[in-house]
């Protein structure tokens, strides 16, 4: 029987689950051998894994509930109470982060019924006409039902629409809209009008909810039955994505996510930004911005606070390991996000250049060039091209770098459900590098890091280094509505040349690299500690000899 120690709250920590879920498959095997006392063992320690996401969730931690639950989905991806836990977890976590949205609470919630359903109608067309599978509009109704139905228990959503509410009252809604709407099927057109202006009518005399929030929740929460990478962008989302193509925003230059508790933890200090010159390193805790405490905060509360205007200050207080709290005042400015941070020759005797690409962004191709111009000025005669933690971009981008390794054939072939979306990309012979490459990735390589990997398996192009990719296979694309909102819609999927998809599995690389590190810093390479790095050395400089 599997026992484990609980911690205060009546339940294991996630640490300690994780260890222990650990020691009980090598001791089951090691001295059991028993494949039945094995498979009891496990289900006990996924309903441990339950228990913990439940407590998580009684205590609407959604974000760490939705991480919690996914991770041991891929343990145990046939249990029911965990893929339910994370089905209710993920719905939390995007209401939470609509309500901490500024442009959502400020633009799109005060909505007019008749405003707000007319967006409703824009995100139906644009799902029904581009999505890559056929969907019903019965089950993207469902789906926005129950998005209402779950944001009636979401403390921010209360707050911010159902103040002094009973909990008896929202419970007594709750049974209503399931015994009238859950699962209503459409049979007409303009059906799905009608039934959500009723769930309005009822949700109004029920607790006295405004019809704004009540459609946005059939809004937002019809993506609920897509896939992963489909949203329905705010106003905010929707800038942020642009930026992030462009390679452009404004703030302070630096990538973080909230640790409950702690604050918030920077992964990533972008070269050359505010952040950077005032000294924040990748690790530190943001725990206060300018009079706010972010410690009990999540990512996107945190982020409102830290943007502004350009040339405006933000005070921000942070903490290190082995140092006392310190504080740092930077400007806000426009912040340059380069695809490629690091491009230099890391091993002069052999002419071993190393190349760091973030991102495919609309400048991406020219830094490219550019890159390999100075290389080539500099010697090299070999290049390790990092698309570790790369998480895509623009396919465009992907193929006219590809452009130039690859001499002939097919790049990506993409296919979709609409004639536009069914494309075959071709390279093209005219100023093809030729030089030996090793390319590393990781599972966080998604995407067109993948489109990338894909090409170069299939055509023989360089040898894979590092870990197996992320297995996002998909194309989306970008729709602008009403409002300065926008809908991200998954609308292809894509294959390498041989016609083959890694989507959900990922792309396995030609030699694998257990310990390479789980976030390589952006804009730096370390190739004594990277053992990722080291191994496309000895490939390269193994390839080196042999020419000799």
């Amino acid at each position: 029987m599997f026992v484990a120690r609980m911690n205060h709250w009546g339940v294991v920590s996630r640490r300690q689950l994780v260890l222990r879920i650990a020691s009980l498959s090598l001791v089951s095997l090691m001295l059991l051998g028993n494949a039945a006392v094995i498979a009891q063992e496990a289900t006990v320690a996924a309903k441990a894994a339950v228990q913990l996401g439940v407590e998580l969730e009684s205590r609407q931690h959604w974000r760490e509930a939705v991480h919690h639950y996914k991770d041991f989905v891929k343990q145990y991806p046939d249990d029911v109470e965990l893929q339910r836990g994370l089905r209710r977890a993920q719905a939390q976590y995007q209401v939470e982060r609509r309500y901490s949205d500024a442009t959502f609470v400020q633009q799109l919630k005060p909505l007019s019924r008749e405003a707000a359903l007319q967006l409703f109608d824009d995100v139906l067309f644009n799902t029904q006409t581009y999505y890559v599978e056929p969907i019903s509009p019965s089950s993207l109704v469902a789906h926005g039902t129950e998005s209402l139905w779950y944001a009636l228990e979401n403390q921010k959503f209360i707050d911010e629409n159902l103040f002094g509410a009973s909990k008896q009252k929202l419970q007594g809604l709750q049974r209503k809209i399931y015994e009238r709407y859950w699962n209503r099927n459409i049979t007409y057109s303009g059906q799905q009008r009608q039934i959500i202006a009723e769930v309005c009518d009822l949700c109004y005399a029920e607790v006295g909810l405004e019809p704004g929030p009540v459609v946005m929740e059939y809004v937002f929460g019809m993506r609920n039955c897509l896939d992963d990478y489909c949203s329905v962008l705010t106003p905010g989302k929707r800038q942020d994505l642009y930026g992030n193509i462009k390679g452009e925003f404004v703030g302070i230059g630096i990538v973080m996510e909230a640790e409950s508790g702690l604050g918030m933890k920077l992964l990533q200090v972008l070269p050359e930004s505010p952040a950077s010159e005032q000294g924040l390193q990748r690790g530190d805790y943001i725990v206060r911005v300018d009079d706010h405490d972010v410690r009990a905060m999540n990512t996107d509360e945190a982020a409102n606070l830290l943007s502004g205007i350009s040339g405006s200050l933000v005070t921000l207080e942070l903490s290190r390991e082995g140092r006392a709290q310190y504080k740092a005042t930077c400007m806000r400015r426009a912040v340059q996000v380069k695809s490629i941070p690091v491009a230099k020759i890391i091993d002069s005797t052999n002419g071993i250049a190393y190349l760091q690409m973030t991102g495919f962004q609309q400048d991406t191709v020219a830094e490219m060039d550019a890159a390999l111009r100075q290389l080539q000025q500099q010697g090299m005669k070999s290049l390790i091209w990092d698309l570790r933690g790369n998480p895509g971009g623009l396919l465009t981008a992907a193929v006219e770098v590809l452009d130039r390794f690859i001499a002939d054939g097919i790049i990506v072939e993409t296919r979709g459900r609409v004639a536009d979306q069914n494309v075959v990309y071709n390279a093209h012979r005219p100023g093809t590098l030729d030089v030996p490459l090793v390319l590393l990735i990781d599972d966080m390589s998604a995407s067109a890091s993948e489109i990338v990997a894909g090409a170069v398996r299939d055509h023989k192009r360089g040898t894979i280094v590092g870990r197996t990719s992320y297995g996002k296979w998909s194309v989306q694309s970008i729709y602008d509505l009403r409002l300065g909102t926008a809908v991200r819609m998954t609308t292809a999927k894509f294959y390498s040349p041989k016609g083959t998809t890694w989507g959900k599995i990922g792309l396995q690389p030609d030699i694998v690299v257990q310990d390479g590190p789980k976030q390589p810093p952006i804009g730096d390479v370390d190739p004594e500690h990277d053992a990722d790095v080291r191994e496309a050395l000895r490939q390269l400089r193994a390839k080196e000899y042999t020419q000799r």
